[in-house]
């Protein structure tokens, strides 16, 4: 078992959110209503995508990182993406090549991630900013897709829909 540390805690709280925001898109919808529903839905990604850079930067700060948080956390990262956005092409506020192009995305880049890491070249798939800029499009627009609502003027579909599109 490796050693427990608050990175790594974090990250499997992360994880076990997923099934937990799953759930609550399958209740019957006469128990909270749907934009109560959707409103919990969205604080939950925003509180898993805060612990994902929240969990790094203490990894890198208290020097915690290890070979097995080094593997979880972007598998919970994916995870926590592509369920969100399964549940987004469910409930019609994603369109399916979106979805297919960005989970495409998220698989091939794990798998060239781990094949260098395999052959002893992991640090040549460095991240690049533009990868960053992608990260942050995603993680605001999967919140405002799950909202989507218009609060304070703001209208959330709207700003997620052109998000996505950017990321």
């Amino acid at each position: 078992m490796k050693t427990l540390n608050i990175p790594i805690i974090l990250t499997w709280m992360r994880v076990g959110m997923i099934p937990l925001v799953i759930a609550l898109y399958y209740l019957p919808t006469g128990w909270m209503g749907i934009p109560l529903r959707d409103t919990i839905g969205a604080l939950a990604f925003i509180i898993a995508a805060l612990t994902d850079w929240l969990d790094g930067w203490l990894a890198r700060r208290w020097n915690q990182t290890s070979s097995f948080w080094a593997f979880l956390d972007p598998v919970a990262d994916k995870l926590m993406v592509c369920a969100a956005l399964l549940i987004l092409l469910n409930l019609g506020r994603l369109d399916s090549f979106i979805a297919l192009i960005i989970i495409g995305r998220e698989l091939t880049i794990s798998a060239l991630r781990e094949w260098m890491a395999t052959i002893g070249a992991r640090d040549s798939v460095a991240v690049h900013w533009l990868g960053k800029l992608k990260t942050v499009a995603q993680m605001v627009a999967i919140p405002c897709l799950m909202f989507a609502q218009t609060w304070q003027g703001i209208p959330f579909y709207e700003v997620g829909r052109v998000l996505i599109y950017i990321a």
